[in-house]
Order: structure tokens, then sequence, then C-alpha cells
């Protein structure tokens, strides 16, 4: 895979992601707080996704 497509892929799957947890309520009640815990999840796997493309794309240099 190259490189610049994993960053490229990673980036968007991140702002998806940071942009689902924007949509987020003030009142927080259970269901928000779960919500929220999944958007915090999901803004970390993301996270993850973006280091390992990077990681991918150190490798594929060396």
């Amino acid at each position: 895979m190259n490189g610049q497509l994993v960053k490229k892929l990673s980036a968007a799957v991140l702002m998806a992601l940071l942009a689902g947890g924007l949509a987020a309520c003030d009142n927080q009640g259970p269901a928000e707080e779960a919500g929220e815990s999944i958007d915090n999840s999901m803004e970390s796997a993301g996270e993850s996704i973006e280091n390992a493309g990077e990681n991918i794309e150190d490798a594929a240099e060396n």
C-alpha cells in the first residue's frame, strides 16, 4: 500500500469520527454518556489507525 494513501485515509477516518463527536448533546443522560464514551473510543481508534499508517509509511521508506 502506498504510504500517502494510508495517511490520507487515516486522516479522513479521524475527521469523520471527530465530526460525529461534535454532534453530542449537552444534556448528559445515560444514553448520552454512553454515546460520548463510544465517540472517545472511536477517536482513539482513529488515532491508532493514523499512527499505524505512519508506521507503515516509515517502514516502507526503510
